[in-house]
């Protein structure tokens, strides 16, 4: 019987350190393992991030744009250490929108909150308005999205149940759509949260001193009513708190955080969240480039009730972004966790570090049960000169401010004209071409500068393979440079091509993965079998 316990026991601690393994990054961890943490909590493009406590749970989510899926759903205990558990938007409609590439549109500024033991998310899309999902459980499937307010320009929703069960939504214009921006309204919801009334408020015009207000979040603390809302541009901003004691206002407003003497950019937009020992914390983005908009957790304190947020230093009641904190206590501690990255493939899924561009299709791909994930060469859009509107790009985020990715993958060609490709994405972009031209597989480097304005793509440093398995490498570099490397054998790796400086897409940072692409349709195609794609730092 001991004997047996200890098995058990043995295959226990065997199969958490195996978790451990799988979900801790070898590029970026927050949590110093010394009661401290250090920011970015997430070096990754988490745009917008918007947190929930529910009892002893945190829950994050963030936009995603015209990556699907979309609306990621994170989980934590601690507030630093997070673990990617699923997404809220398996496709995006309207179907046959985005079934093609929509860069910078889809989902912007999303709101979690919870409710009558219902999680919701409330999120705009430029185009079309507000929808709402919702489910029981955020590990599940997540109801269809509902429109609830139709309107070009509407973003950036945020509801508040009042105590007497009367449901609001304050939200913000995108200037680009709307033709009015700099303004926060407030409208009413039906009680069950899915349609808003026609009953529409302004409470602030930014115009003169909160230019470019958005990203409202709505909350009831103390007697007050609260919006927590970025304001002077997304690289350059602040975060100012307007409150009042009617919900209509008239609303007083203070700058609470700003860039100070530190190097932390706009910081703003974000959440805040009250732990069960009543500490109080601010979730914000800092838009770091090619690398997106990267995730901060700053500790929060209330002086004659208006939040501070960070560090504030000079007593002026404006803080400043903290690069090094305390972790918040939350009672226990709990192990490291992070998003993933590395990626064996030896999942029935796909794991959930991969997004498409668009909305994925079943041809583009499937995992197998052989170890490897296998593409299949798509046709390329018709009369373009690159790869910028081509959907079926497998990608995720850069996970750190410097990283090597290192892939193997067979290549298995059936036609001249097919190839594929180990890509870093963004406006420009640049990938280490395997393509088949008259039977033989030839390696090159491919650049592509301005590919948004549809610019040519230039090749260069082709070299013939005598096998169809190779060894491709990404050295990403601070800033965002990458070096460009191959290997027949898996151990010796030699540089290809130039330097590239990776830069951001629309609204989104630059990312990494994979493409198939043919000349032309067939009734058959060929593939690449993705064996393994692991991140070191």
């Amino acid at each position: 019987m001991k004997f047996q316990f200890l098995i058990v026991l043995l295959i226990s601690i065997v199969t958490v350190f195996a978790q451990q393994k799988d979900t801790v990054s070898n590029a970026w961890v927050a949590d110093n393992g010394d009661g401290n943490y250090k920011n970015p909590i997430l070096h990754s493009d988490y745009s917008d991030p918007d947190v929930i406590r529910v009892g002893n749970d945190y829950y994050m989510t963030a936009s995603s744009f015209n990556c699907v899926p979309g609306l990621p759903i994170l989980h934590s205990k601690d507030l630093v250490n997070w673990k990617l558990i699923n997404y809220a938007l398996k496709k995006q409609p309207p179907f046959d929108v985005f079934d093609k590439v929509q860069h910078g549109n889809g989902v912007w500024a999303p709101c979690i909150r919870y409710h009558n033991k219902e999680f919701y998310i409330f999120y705009p899309d430029p185009d079309y308005g507000i929808y709402m999902v919702k489910t029981k459980n955020p590990h599940e499937n997540w109801s269809n999205p509902l429109l609830i307010k139709e309107g070009k320009g509407i973003i950036d929703p945020t509801p508040l149940w009042d105590d007497d069960e009367k449901v609001y939504m304050a939200y913000a214009f995108a200037g680009s759509r709307a033709g009015i921006k700099s303004l926060l309204a407030i409208c009413t919801l039906n009680s069950e949260a899915t349609k808003a009334n026609d009953d529409d408020v302004m409470i602030i015009d930014g115009h003169e001193e909160e230019s470019t207000i958005e990203g409202p979040k709505f909350y009831k603390y103390k007697g007050y009513y609260y919006i927590f809302a970025p304001a002077g541009g997304v690289a350059t901003g602040w975060q100012t708190v307007l409150r009042s004691k009617n919900i209509y206002g008239p609303y007083e407003k203070k700058r609470v955080m700003d860039q100070g003497k530190t190097a932390i950019n706009g910081p703003h937009q974000g959440a805040w969240v009250q732990t069960q020992t009543g500490e109080d914390w601010f979730f914000h983005f800092q838009d770091k480039g090619a690398y997106g908009r990267i995730v901060h957790l700053q500790p929060m304190k209330w002086k004659n009730n208006w939040p501070i947020i960070g560090a504030d230093e000079d007593n002026n009641g404006i803080g400043q972004p903290v690069t090094l904190f305390k972790k918040p206590n939350v009672g226990k501690q709990f192990p490291i966790i992070t998003p993933p990255d590395s990626d064996e493939f030896n999942d029935s899924k796909l794991g959930l570090q991969w997004q498409w561009h668009a909305n994925p299709q079943i041809y583009w791909g499937f995992p197998t049960s052989m170890g490897h994930f296998t593409m299949y060469c798509k046709p390329k859009p018709e009369d373009s000169k690159n790869i910028y509107n081509v959907g079926n790009l497998l990608l995720q985020k850069f996970p750190s401010e410097t990283f090597t990715a290192t892939t193997k993958m067979t290549f298995n060609a059936r036609f001249d004209g097919e190839q594929v490709g180990f890509l870093i994405m963004g406006l420009d972009y640049s990938y280490l071409k395997i393509e088949r031209l008259n039977g033989q597989l030839f390696l090159s480097q491919v650049i592509c500068k301005n590919a948004d304005k549809n610019m040519e793509e230039q090749e260069i440093d082709r070299i013939n393979l005598k096998s169809n398995t190779i060894y491709l490498q990404a050295e990403v570099k601070i800033g965002g440079v990458v070096v460009f490397s191959y290997s027949t054998n898996g151990i010796q790796y030699e540089k290809i091509g130039n330097d590239f400086a990776s830069r951001e897409g629309k609204w989104i940072g630059a990312k990494i993965g994979y493409l198939a692409l043919r000349n032309g349709s067939i009734n058959d195609a060929g593939s690449v079998d993705i064996d393994w794609f692991r991140v070191n730092n």
